[in-house]
């Protein structure tokens, strides 16, 4: 059991979905929870039927990060109900803060245990262009037009100045994450483990970076993901850097969460994924819902099968992968029977053909209800347009799927490192 905070430094943070995962403290469906694979959990009945509320952990985010200032707007005004100050966000690339701080800028906080980042995918993703190393875009999300500016500071090497960051607060741990797109790029996953590698001048163990899928932890989502793990080798006890050095680390040190849901679940301890029609329980339509989230909808008309995001969800399995776009490429909670729509006991209800609205994204992320995407331009943090919205919740890790990796963590915290003096 760990007996104090320990303290996460968060990068790309955008509307905070791997800081609050890690955190922990938030409603989910209780469907999302499977009890023979994690019984000691600490987990509560909601006051919603068919809801619990997570416990929290002892992670607790100290610097959050990222050049959108709607993100922040987003993250301060949620955050800040959960204890946080609005200065723990800096809007501002990752680049120009590092070189601030190695020009002896105090900009880091001291004492920081883990280093968390999703740096941009964009360049790795199969629906993006897949440039890569090779973006065309600045660190502040500027398209290059100067050939002369260095590429170590391009959007698809942003995971270089990660690792600065790294080397500059020296944490015992850092998670890294990325699309799972990265992996089929040319030899992008080992070169980005190497690099990893050599934060604090090769100080860091960086354990095979692994693939995993939202939906084998009860997300009703197929969203997969890699991770990145690397552990500071002069904070491990001695068994621990001999085990997570080895090629197939023993299962009792393993740092990734086990599975606990599956498409067929064969096995006894393993739950059915989470479907969309759960997770879109209790949710009012969009013309009689009080939830400003909910009342946003994408009006895109429907293009036909051959564009992007025009199926209309299953209701009866797992959501789509909701992407960082907006309005045309969201796919459709149900299409007209013209449009091949199958929701048919909801059409004979009179109920019409529709896009996501930001709520159901959200929901389909593990974001609770109280996380309120939408923001008036009055609001004493800034405001969130729909459009912004969609694109904060698409970027996002969803935040159970970093709860299980956060409690995996600390479930094997005290067995992976010193205890400090």
């Amino acid at each position: 059991m760990v007996g104090k905070k320990i303290k996460v430094l968060s990068l790309f943070s955008g509307c905070g979905g791997m800081d609050l995962g890690f955190e922990g403290g938030f409603e989910v469906l209780a469907t999302s929870y499977n009890k023979s694979v994690h019984p000691d959990w600490n987990v509560k009945k909601s006051m919603r039927s068919g809801w619990i509320m997570l416990g929290k952990t002892p992670f607790t985010t100290v610097f959050a990060n990222d050049i959108r200032k709607d993100a922040k707007s987003a993250w301060v005004n949620y955050f800040s109900k959960r204890g946080h100050k609005q200065n723990t966000y800096y809007v501002e690339s990752i680049v120009d803060l590092v070189k601030r701080a190695k020009n002896n800028e105090d900009i880091f906080p001291k004492g920081v245990d883990i280093v968390t980042g999703g740096f941009p995918c964009q360049d790795f993703s199969v629906a993006g262009k897949r440039k890569g190393f090779s973006s065309d875009k600045s660190h502040d999300g500027n398209k290059i037009v100067d050939n002369s500016i260095a590429s170590i500071e391009s959007r698809g090497s942003l995971y270089i100045w990660m690792k600065e960051v790294i080397s500059i607060v020296q944490p015992k741990l850092f998670v890294a994450e990325n699309v799972k797109g990265l992996t089929n790029l040319a030899n992008a996953k080992k070169i980005i483990e190497e690099d990893f590698k050599t934060a604090c001048d090769n100080g860091y163990l960086v354990v095979s970076a692994r693939v995993l899928n939202a939906a084998d932890y009860g997300v009703p989502q197929s969203r997969e993901r890699v991770i990145f793990l690397g552990f500071k080798k002069s904070a491990l006890k001695e068994d621990a850097l001999l085990a997570l050095s080895q090629e197939n680390v023993p299962l009792d040190f393993d740092p990734y969460p086990p599975i606990t849901h599956a498409y067929h679940h064969h096995y006894s301890n393993l739950m059915p994924v989470v479907t969309t029609q759960e997770a879109f329980m209790n949710l009012d339509e969009p013309d009689i819902s009080n939830d400003p989230d909910q009342k946003v909808y994408s009006k895109a008309k429907f293009m036909g099968n051959h564009c992007q995001g025009q199926n209309e969800v299953r209701l009866d399995s797992v959501g789509p992968t909701i992407r960082s776009e907006h309005h045309g490429n969201i796919e459709f909670r149900r299409l007209s029977r013209e449009h091949g729509g199958k929701h048919v006991y909801e059409l004979d209800r009179g109920l019409g053909e529709r896009r996501l609205s930001v709520r159901e994204c959200a929901r389909i992320q593990t974001f609770p209800d109280d996380y309120k995407f939408i923001l008036d331009s009055q609001n004493e943090y800034g405001g969130v347009s729909g459009s912004q919205a969609y694109r904060l919740i698409g970027n996002a890790v969803p935040p159970y799927l970093a709860y299980n990796l956060a409690k995996r963590l600390e479930e094997n915290w005290l067995l992976y490192f010193k205890e400090e003096k």
